[in-house]
C-alpha cells in the first residue's frame, strides 16, 4: 500500500533494543496504564480521514488488515501495559496498514496524544521534542534505541554546573558551561567559538562515550 508523506529523517534498526540507562532508574517509558482506554477505533478512523482530506488522498480500508486490526484495537483498549509496549503496538498498527494512505501519520498522531499526560510537567520545549521523537518512532522512521535515549535525555533534570558538557536538544550546538547566571540561565562556551546564554530546558547533557 502507498503510505505517508515524510515525517522526518529515517532511523535505523526496526528491532526493539535497550537504552544505556543505569540500573535503579526507571524510564518514563515503563509507566503503566490503559493507554488506549479513551482512544476509540472511531477516533483512529477520524484521524486518518482528516489526514487524507488535507492531502487530497482517498480515505479507505485495506481489506487484508483492516478487520483484524480493528478487533485487536478494541480488545486492547482496556489492557494495562507499559508506555513502551503501547508505543510498540502503535508501530505495529502502522506496519499492518489498515488504511490505504497515511497509516504512519495516523498512528503517530495517536502516539502524541497518548503520552500527553505522562510528560505534562516537562517544559514546553522539551515536551515538543519528546512528542516528535515518539511520533517518529511510531511512524517507523526512528529506531527503538534512539527513541529511548531521546526520551530519557529529555526527561533528565537539568542540574548542570560549570564544567559540564552540554548540547542543544537537536544537537546543533555543543559546548561547556562556564557559569550559572543569577536568572537561572547558563553561560556556555560553544565548541564553535562564541559564548552563548541558554535556558536549562534547552540543553541536555552531551554523551561523550
Amino acid at each position: 500500500m502507498s503510505d505517508e508523506a515524510k515525517i522526518g529523517p529515517a532511523g535505523a534498526d526496526d528491532r526493539p533494543g535497550h537504552s544505556g540507562r543505569s540500573s535503579g532508574e526507571q524510564s518514563p517509558l515503563q509507566t503503566r496504564a490503559a493507554f488506549l482506554k479513551n482512544r476509540s477505533w472511531e477516533l483512529v478512523i477520524s484521524l486518518n480521514r482528516g489526514a487524507c482530506a488535507r492531502s487530497g488522498a482517498q480515505h479507505g480500508q485495506n481489506s487484508e488488515s483492516y478487520g483484524s486490526l480493528e478487533a485487536d484495537w478494541r480488545n486492547r483498549q482496556g489492557v494495562v501495559s507499559t508506555l513502551d509496549e503501547a508505543l510498540e503496538f502503535l508501530r505495529s498498527c502502522h506496519r499492518r496498514a489498515p488504511f490505504l494512505f497515511f497509516n504512519g501519520n495516523t498512528f503517530a498522531d495517536v502516539g502524541r496524544t497518548m503520552v500527553d499526560f505522562v510528560f505534562a510537567e516537562l517544559p514546553d520545549l522539551r515536551r515538543r521534542e519528546l512528542m516528535s521523537a515518539i511520533a517518529h518512532y511510531v511512524a517507523g522512521v526512528l529506531d527503538h534505541d534512539s527513541m529511548v535515549r531521546i526520551v530519557d535525555e529529555l526527561c533528565a533534570a537539568a542540574d548542570f554546573g560549570p564544567g559540564d558538557r552540554v548540547k542543544t536538544l537537536r544537537g546543533s550546538m555543543t559546548g561547556t558551561i562556564l557559569e550559572t547566571l543569577p536568572d537561572g540561565r547558563f553561560l556556555v562556551k560553544a565548541d564553535s567559538g562564541p559564548e552563548l546564554m541558554a535556558l536549562p530546558e534547552s540543553l541536555i547533557r552531551e554523551n561523550l562515550l
